[in-house]
């Protein structure tokens, strides 16, 4: 599934940030498991809010990371996007 530009992904039921007992930094809990994101996953997964679009993600990361190629941007955050949601860390 290839998300849709108006899409709005939030955080699945079940998922949630967390802090681990050792004080590092914060990890993505969700049911199966546990991630800790760094970069630009991390940039991308905190504004999976059910606030911002796909399309407004998309353009926070082009601006972010300006270096980039926008088309390269785009087509990597709809990926890992839809890589999150099918292991139902995100919800569109």
């Amino acid at each position: 599934m290839v998300p849709e530009t108006t899409s709005r992904p939030r955080l699945a039921a079940g998922c949630r940030w967390g802090a681990p007992a050792d004080g590092a930094e914060r990890m993505l809990l969700f049911p199966e498991g546990a991630i800790r994101l760094q970069g630009t996953g991390r940039e991308i997964v905190q504004r999976c809010d059910g606030e911002h679009t796909v399309q407004q993600i998309i353009e926070e990361m082009q601006r972010l990371y300006t270096a980039g190629d926008p088309v390269r941007i785009e087509d990597e955050v709809g990926n890992f996007l839809r890589q999150l949601h099918q292991k139902r860390i995100i919800d569109f």
